[in-house]
């Protein structure tokens, strides 16, 4: 119910037989304070606006840095990898993805996050360019 408060047009739909005990003390917390916000507001002439925030994925955050640190990273790798055979690609990529599942394992997944990202960085340019 505190939540829902928070929000301009927030509402809170309480499901039971009876109201208990415990709903009655929320409801008349909630009122009373309620009561006292709008008091404050009028006082102060405050008019209570919502907020407008684009909604984002907790995936996206920081992904344009990301993104841009891509392009940074693909010349050094292709430096790193263009001289290795397709066998020595291949053994890269196995080392790197027991890498990868061990940081996933003991829960640190940025670090595998970042180990799956140079395999796939990998995998493509020993698709592409040959290695």
């Amino acid at each position: 119910m505190g939540r829902a408060a928070r929000n301009l047009n927030g509402k809170a739909i309480l499901y039971a037989a009876k109201i208990t005990g415990s709903m009655q003390r929320a409801i008349d917390e909630t009122d009373r304070r309620r009561a006292k916000q709008q008091a404050h507001n009028k006082e102060h002439g405050i008019t209570p606006t919502g907020i407008k925030k684009a909604i984002t994925d907790i995936m996206d955050v920081g992904y344009e840095k990301r993104y841009q640190q891509k392009f940074l990273q693909v010349a050094e790798q292709q430096a790193q990898y263009a001289h290795m055979t397709a066998a020595q690609a291949s053994h890269e990529m196995d080392r790197l993805e027991k890498q990868m599942y061990e940081h996933a394992k003991n829960l640190e997944f940025e670090e595998a996050a970042a180990l799956r990202d140079k395999v796939e960085s990998l995998k493509k340019l020993a698709l592409g360019a040959g290695v």
